[in-house]
């Protein structure tokens, strides 16, 4: 049988004294912690151990001695320390030696009541102690068999020096009965500024979160639920963020502590998230209101306007000729043409109607650029909405004209081929259909059929402009879930700590030599960019629904309506 000892490497150069750490049985280990040096009292010891298991809830022992033989006055130790496998009790009792300036060390074990150590294979693993408390291992997501088996050791390991946070919180400067060698034996790291903060923290987030339960309570409440605001509220992207970043707010005030790692983990990025959202917000509201730029958008907003509703007219005056030489049904062409003309007519009156005002509204939409930039993006995408909804009104008006005509001229050819279909069954059935039905199917089904060409170039040439429109929408709204849901601490932390989410561990050979044991030094593979994406992405919302190319290519040969929002419901993890 194989013991694996796992030594941290903060100790190797600690005084004589006695082992102390986790031993896991199941798989013939041992976890050193640290080290209590000599003089001690052995009741002391364990009376300290028992507080520290009862608030760490791990097993802590006493597992062995270590002897520094580098200075003369502890080699006389050495028969002490062996001895105090009597009083300490163990399954094995393992003594590590450093043999003087020698690279190599002596490690082996006692049975207990026996003298005589047990020649056993031993496996000396280093760890940085400091880099594997704070870590959080992620083992991959595919990993079966005797992987996943090796993840879970691991996963052992890393949990035992983890939850052992109190054992160091006492360092060599403690004037206690014991001394301890760790990765912070040289004084606890404590920040006076820190501490403060997480004292004004507490009051802070129950005031944030009183204020939130008032205001989630009021977007719950009947008022909401009437027809004008719930339309509203369902349709507008600007409402949907600003009810994503409540629940954003309502997950970081929680007095609730994180249950795990990725809770914590969760909260820091929507934290760094909103913090970094309301710092570009506020940076582009400082342009917007700089040099007077909002006056100057207003100036050109108008303008552009009527340059659009120009090249419109120029387009329908186009349609309603002989476009790229085809023929179209004249009378159609005509009537189509005179319509879309006079919603543009309507829609420069609209325009001229508003532009007293367009001034003071960029005004206060640029205020809302400090509520974060998702914010003022989704405003934006909003406006594009509002000021592009004749172009919409064109799209809905040619597609239902063109729905109409293809499923006519479908139920048109099924009367051909003597079939109809069946609503109660949803399906095809065949049908005997007499002379007058016939004829008239046939003169309805050559007028659509002559009529097709016509509505089916305005329909094209209108899709075509609101897939524009949703093209430009859809930018908007994927920079909006890009801010999100990255999570940009955990890629922070990654960048500056990688040790902090590691995917696993490997071993580098520093010393193996017959007779000794084997010393392997244990290091940390950090979680690649795309693990800490698809680990700690953010949930969020997506404004339009997820259709594959076949589904929207049929869509749009049927004439089906592409939605400018996104529907009630639809939201995505």
């Amino acid at each position: 049988m194989v013991l694996k000892v796992f030594f941290p490497s903060c100790c190797s150069s600690a005084d004589s004294g006695i082992l102390i750490g986790r031993w896991i049985s199941e798989q013939n280990s041992a976890v050193i912690l640290a080290v209590v040096h000599f003089p001690f009292i052995p009741v002391q010891v364990k009376q300290y151990l028992g507080e520290v298991q009862r608030m760490t809830e791990v097993n802590v022992s006493v597992l062995g001695s270590w002897s520094n033989s580098k200075q003369e006055k502890e080699e006389s130790l050495s028969e002490f320390l062996e001895d105090l496998g009597t009083i300490f009790c163990h399954e094995a009792w393992i003594q590590i030696s450093k043999e003087g300036d020698s690279k190599f060390w002596s490690c082996s074990t006692l049975p207990k009541h026996s003298k005589n150590p047990q020649e056993e294979e031993i496996i000396l693993v280093y760890y940085d102690q400091h880099k594997v408390m704070l870590s959080h291992l992620h083992p991959p997501l595919d990993t079966a068999g005797q992987r996943a088996e090796d993840a879970s050791k691991l996963s052992a390991v890393f949990d035992t020096v983890a939850r052992s946070q109190v054992l160091f919180m006492t360092d060599r400067y403690d004037e206690g009965p014991i001394k301890l060698t760790h990765w912070q034996s040289d004084g606890v790291e404590a920040s006076i500024i820190v501490e403060l903060m997480k004292q004004a923290s507490v009051p802070a987030c129950m005031l944030l979160t009183f204020l939130l339960s008032l205001l989630s309570g009021i977007c719950r409440s009947r008022v909401l639920k009437f027809w004008p605001l719930s339309f509203l509220w369902s349709k507008l992207s600007t409402c949907e963020q600003l009810g994503h970043r409540l629940q954003h707010l309502q997950v970081i005030s929680s007095n609730k502590k994180a249950q795990n790692q990725n809770q914590l983990m969760r909260k820091a990025n929507i934290f760094v998230s909103l913090l970094i959202d309301v710092a570009l917000g506020i940076l582009l509201m400082s342009w917007l209101y700089r040099k007077n730029r909002i006056g100057h958008l207003a100036d050109t907003l108008i303008p552009v306007a009527d340059h659009v509703a120009e090249e419109l007219q120029d387009l329908l005056q186009w349609l309603m000729g002989a476009p790229a030489g085809l023929k179209m049904n004249r009378a159609l062409d005509q009537v189509l043409g005179r319509f879309f003309l006079y919603h543009i007519h309507l829609w420069i009156s609209y325009i001229h109607l508003l532009s007293p005002f367009i001034e003071m509204i960029l005004w206060y939409v640029g205020l809302s650029a400090c509520l974060g930039l998702t914010v003022a993006l989704c405003i934006l995408s909003d406006i594009i909405a509002l000021l592009t909804f004749h172009i919409y009104c064109f799209y809905v008006y040619g597609a239902r004209l063109y729905c109409l005509k293809i499923y006519g001229l479908s139920s048109l050819w099924r009367l051909f081929r003597g079939k109809k279909w069946n609503v109660l069954r949803q399906r095809v059935d065949s049908c005997s259909y007499d002379l007058d039905q016939l004829f008239i199917g046939t003169l309805l089904f050559t007028i659509l059929l002559f009529l097709l060409p016509t509505t089916a170039l305005y329909y094209l040439v209108f899709t075509l402009f609101r897939l524009l429109v949703v093209i430009v929408q859809g930018l908007i709204h994927l920079l909006v879930d890009l801010i999100d849901s990255l999570p940009l601490y955990s890629l922070i932390l990654r960048l500056c700590r990688p040790y902090r989410l590691a995917a696993g561990v490997k071993f580098r050979v520093l010393e193996q030599q017959d007779g000794k044991p084997l010393r392997l030094l244990m290091q940390i593979n950090p979680l690649s960019y795309g693990g800490v994406v698809q680990t700690y992405r953010l949930p969020t919302y997506s404004c339009y629904p997820k259709d594959s190319w076949a589904s929207l290519c049929k869509k749009l040969f049927l004439g089906e309506l592409i939605y400018p929002w996104k529907h009630k419901g639809e939201k995505q993890n």
